[in-house]
């Protein structure tokens, strides 16, 4: 018989149910949910694009890299799409604004103070 390794894990138990697999602590006490949706995503490197592809040909103008958590993202996106006069959306930490807004979000970030860039095309 093979020596069964160590550090293999819970396989299976009745105690506490169904087990997070980062932390190993059971669902109902399992914090690593919460510490993911409140830390930041962005890299602090922000960068603008411009993106038409998967979207049926509709552009949209995007935002990736602020380093802000889920609340603070929800309330500049909507500042922003206020200033360009359009829709939008935040899908997972990237900001979404309809239409080619690229160089009026871009002046709107320099003017908050918010190092930014433009890339692609």
């Amino acid at each position: 018989m093979k020596p069964r390794p160590t550090g293999s894990g819970l396989v299976y138990s009745t105690e506490g149910g169904r087990m997070c697999p980062a932390c190993r602590q059971a669902l109902n006490v399992c914090v690593c949910a919460a510490q993911a949706k409140a830390a930041p995503r962005g890299d602090g490197s922000v960068r603008v694009s411009r993106e038409n592809k998967g979207r049926g040909g509709k552009t949209v103008t995007l935002v990736r890299g602020l380093a802000l958590d889920d609340a603070a993202l929800q309330a500049m996106g909507k500042q922003l799409r206020h200033a360009c006069g359009a829709g939008g959306t935040v899908k997972d930490g990237v900001l979404e604004v309809q239409g080619d807004h690229a160089q009026k979000v871009l002046d709107w970030l320099l003017a908050q103070g918010i190092a930014a860039k433009r890339t692609g095309g």
